[in-house]
């Protein structure tokens, strides 16, 4: 009704065209007939293949052949009786001169005729000559109550066509329901469908996927990924302080008000320092869905669609809220740069005014190698909540760190010196000692005589020379910035 409500109130405006960008066509027409019902007004339909015909009730809008959109148009123009007329899929023609001047000749004979033009498409964007006679309209998506009574029907549905119930308990249907906030009751149904229909249950299996599929239907361009492997805390050795922190905040962002909610956190240090773990590792524990933002895909060469292109990403992760958005390498994006024509400082505003403004249950977790390369208006407290500088791992967490990757390669950490290997590895980042395993891995399993033994490993930890001696003086100079200015993480 919200949306009815809404169509009547652009009207009342005198808006002589209507923008709705959908993918729910049949829902579209349905709201538009009910419109027209309502306010007593002829209602005609245009489509490639049909052309112009009557929608319902009203006199058919032209006699002849209005297959092709000019055709139509004229026809729409030519007509001395006002009516809404619904021109679906009319996006492909909207860069025809001929097609602009008749949907503006025709706007322009909105105050003597009362006709209104709809143009429905999946994604349309009016020209500069209908802009300012044009107004966008957004069917609205269904909330949780809509899904609830949408998830019961279709069970209904199946219980009816097949005699069975269909088995499910409140605390699954209520993950289920919040997994489909965000989708079109068309998408929505079709996924509970696919859910019920595959073994007659609702289960906690079903929510993942549902997921899944979620992510696959709004995030088509690939500006936001879904991440399916998000690891668990036991995956990542140290980083203590951090995962306290997170622990004393996982409720308070899944129940707290906004002013209270924690709403994300930046980690840099080392490279291969786990990072990018730890940040999968929060979406594993809290149980959220992982997003991760590439800014190698966000930006465009045309002007003001790079701005777009992070205006929809971060929209996209509001719609799959709660869930927490990974933003990799983030001083990539944001870094200072005189040749990029001041799309890193605008998309810094923008980004900086959603992070204060947004009222979603999106934790964000950006990560950085280089914390000079970012502005100071991002790196301030109030934006982000905390700051944690993640340092190359103590000895303990070295041994942490070989024994995971160790039981990962099928290995017994039983057999080998963890104390002799971690006091070899020191200097060594959680990556350059994963690596040492592997390769040793790879060495024995080329010669039928050897295995990976605690010799073998401690040989590859002595050919290997770490960033810490590598880059030793601006690793250096890194722990010191972050003496002051930032929390450990270990």
């Amino acid at each position: 009704m919200q949306d009815l409500h809404d169509l009547e109130l652009l009207l009342d405006r005198h808006i002589p065209i209507l923008m709705v960008g959908s993918h729910e066509e049949a829902r579209a027409l349905e709201l538009f007939t009910r419109l027209a019902i309502r306010r007593g007004l002829a209602l005609q339909q245009w489509t490639l293949t049909d052309g112009l015909r009557r929608l319902g009730f009203g006199e058919d809008a032209a006699k002849g052949d209005t297959l092709q959109p000019a055709d139509a148009l004229r026809a729409v123009r030519q007509r001395d009786e006002g009516g809404l007329f619904i021109f679906c899929d009319l996006h492909p023609f909207m860069e025809d001169p001929l097609v602009v001047r008749l949907l503006k000749d025709i706007a322009l004979q909105h105050g003597r005729y009362n006709k209104t033009l709809v143009l429905l498409s999946h994604e349309l964007k009016a020209p500069a000559e209908l802009q300012r006679l044009s107004a966008s309209f957004s069917l609205s998506l269904p909330d949780e109550s809509q899904l609830l009574a949408l998830v019961k029907e279709e069970a209904q549905n199946y219980a009816r066509h097949s005699g069975q119930r269909v088995k499910t308990d409140n605390a699954t249907l209520e993950q289920l329901v919040a997994n489909l906030k965000g989708l079109t009751f068309s998408d929505a149904r079709r996924l509970v469908r696919g859910a019920i229909v595959d073994d007659g249950a609702i289960t906690s299996d079903d929510v993942p996927e549902v997921s899944r599929a979620k992510m696959a239907l709004l995030a088509e361009d690939g500006i936001v990924s879904f991440e399916y492997d998000t690891a668990r805390f036991s995956d990542v050795a140290g980083l203590n302080a951090l995962k306290t922190w997170l622990s004393q905040r996982q409720q308070s962002f899944i129940s707290a008000e906004r002013k209270l909610r924690p709403r994300g956190m930046l980690l840099f240090g080392v490279q291969g320092g786990g990072k990018s773990l730890a940040a999968k590792a929060v979406a594993g524990a809290w149980g959220l869905p992982l997003l991760r933002l590439d800014f190698a895909t966000l930006y465009n060469k045309y002007f003001g669609e790079t701005e777009r292109n992070l205006r929809e990403a971060l929209q996209l992760a509001e719609t799959m809220a709660p869930c927490v958005l990974w933003i990799d390498e983030i001083e990539k994006g944001l870094g200072q740069d005189s040749n990029d024509q001041g799309i890193s400082q605008r998309i810094l505003g923008s980004l900086l005014t959603w992070l204060a403004e947004h009222d979603a249950r999106v934790f964000v977790v950006a990560t950085a190698n280089n914390i000079h390369q970012l502005p100071p208006e991002l790196v301030r407290k109030g934006r982000l909540d905390e700051l944690f500088f993640v340092d190359l791992p103590e000895e303990a967490v070295r041994r942490e760190i070989l024994r995971i990757h160790m039981l990962k390669r099928g290995l017994d950490p039983d057999l080998f010196d963890l104390a002799q290997l971690a006091a070899a590895g020191e200097g060594f980042s959680g990556a350059e000692l994963e690596q040492a395993v592997v390769s040793a891995w790879h060495s024995a399993s080329t010669d039928p005589q050897r295995e990976v033994d605690t010799q073998l490993l401690l040989h590859e930890l002595q050919r290997t020379r770490p960033l810490s001696v590598t880059m030793a003086e601006p690793m250096a100079a890194l722990r010191a910035w972050a003496e002051e200015r930032a929390v450990r993480a270990d």
